[in-house]
């Protein structure tokens, strides 16, 4: 259903909610967003490899992880001419609301779920109240159905109050695998940010506070090493083969032996194994997937070097070769100070809101910091807001869910953030 006066933002969070796909894959998603934007009689909507800079995509599934979802929402009576224009994994958006002279503000919320089955218990409220995820294996855990919700609704209360400037609204595919801030960075529409706001709701924040904008976001990397040695049979001649099962847990087991560094704090960790045949057969092939992070870009870049420097000495050690991939990554962008106090100063005078903290070690990573780092670059200033909610139970969890009244909060505090933006000077 799209976008009219009657539909109110819980209305659209639960929508959204009921249908989460994961990153590169948010077919269906693009196309609701797309559909309430024209509803709301937006100036231009930018789809798709139009909205982004198509060859700095990260983490792109491959066609044959694409296609299933494509066809899944062209079942669900997704209009052809949008998913001809999303074929290839190009989701995302980029609207653009002109109301005469004035700043150039931005506003980014992120799109994809995550591969995660959401609860069937009776006391997990999307179940009991019937928006609990109809893609079996996937739900929205981290809020993201909350922020397009407010970010529609945000549209609608800006483009109907005395806004004066231009507000374009990236809702970016892919952030829960670091593929696309990147590309909506470089696809050529935040270049004239004057401001920008970034959102996430919760975190450990309660309903009614607002945290101003956040620090230190930590700088990631995802990457994958594959060790590709000899197969051999492992009772009658393994000394035949190159054992890529020891290559790789030589690598795990000196990854985590890598130096901390004296400029700040990192981090190390191999989430994953997979390859090997059999129990009786040398591996020859064994891929690991890992992450490295670190207080500061330098600190994340340092991590990663060394992450591959111990996946080639492993490789060596045990006479294979070894492939490591950068699969994604993020670089560390802060809040400015002043967006951070012009935020501050309209949330204290947003009913409801009860705390605002003007700003709070983030101390996960996000890739809105690659659209943070672009507008600081060109001059502009960002802040990345966050709106407090109610969650029983921590994100990435099965039952994770948020307060329906931190929802118009939200709307609230970013609608006059941005209406006060046009009374800066840019």
């Amino acid at each position: 259903m799209p976008y009219d006066a009657h539909t109110s933002v819980v209305d659209l969070r639960r929508a959204f909610h009921r249908h989460p796909e994961p990153g590169w894959r948010e077919f269906r998603t693009t196309a609701r967003v797309v559909e309430e934007l024209e509803s709301l009689d937006v100036d231009d909507i930018v789809i798709g490899r139009e909205a982004l800079a198509a060859d700095k995509r990260m983490a792109v599934p491959s066609a044959a992880e694409l296609e299933p979802w494509l066809e899944r929402a062209r079942g669900a009576g997704v209009r052809s001419d949008l998913l001809d224009r999303m074929k290839g994994g190009y989701t995302g958006v980029v609207a653009v609301i002109e109301q005469g002279p004035g700043p150039t503000v931005g506003l980014r919320v992120d799109l994809d779920g995550i591969s995660m089955a959401e609860s069937t218990d009776d006391d997990h409220r999307p179940t009991a109240e019937g928006f609990r995820s109809e893609h079996e294996g996937y739900m929205h855990a981290c809020g993201h159905d909350a922020h397009i919700a407010i970010a529609l609704e945000t549209i609608d209360a800006v483009g109907n109050s005395d806004f004066s400037g231009t507000l374009k609204v990236f809702f970016q595919p892919a952030e829960e695998i670091s593929g696309g801030g990147k590309a909506m960075a470089e696809g050529g529409y935040a270049d004239d940010l004057d401001y920008l706001f970034a959102l996430h709701i919760g975190l450990d924040h309660p309903t009614g506070e607002i945290v101003a904008g956040i620090e230190k976001p930590l700088a990631m990397a995802h990457l994958t090493a594959t060790f590709e040695g000899a197969s051999a049979h492992a009772g009658k001649a393994p000394n035949e083969g190159g054992n890529a099962m020891q290559a790789a847990a030589t690598a795990i087991q000196n990854a985590y032996g890598i130096a901390r560094h004296s400029d700040g704090m990192t981090r190390v960790n191999v989430g994953r194994i997979e390859g090997g045949t059999a129990s009786n057969v040398i591996a020859e092939e064994i891929t690991i997937e890992a992450e490295v992070r670190g207080e500061t870009t330098g600190l994340m870049e340092y991590m990663r070097t060394e992450l591959e420097r111990v996946c080639y000495a492993a490789a060596e050690m045990h006479d294979c070769d070894v492939t490591p991939r950068v699969i994604s990554e993020s670089p560390r962008a802060d809040s400015d100070p002043a967006l951070r106090e012009l935020v501050a100063s309209v949330a204290r005078n947003v009913q409801d809101v009860h705390q605002v903290t003007e700003t709070t070690d983030f101390g996960v990573s996000e890739d809105v910091t690659y659209l943070m780092e672009r507008v600081q670059d060109g001059g502009g200033l960002a802040s990345y807001v966050l709106v407090g909610t109610d969650h029983p139970t921590n994100h990435h969890t099965p039952t994770f869910d948020v307060d329906d009244e931190s929802l118009e909060i939200g709307v609230a505090v970013l609608s006059d953030a941005i209406r006060a933006c046009s009374r800066q000077r840019p």
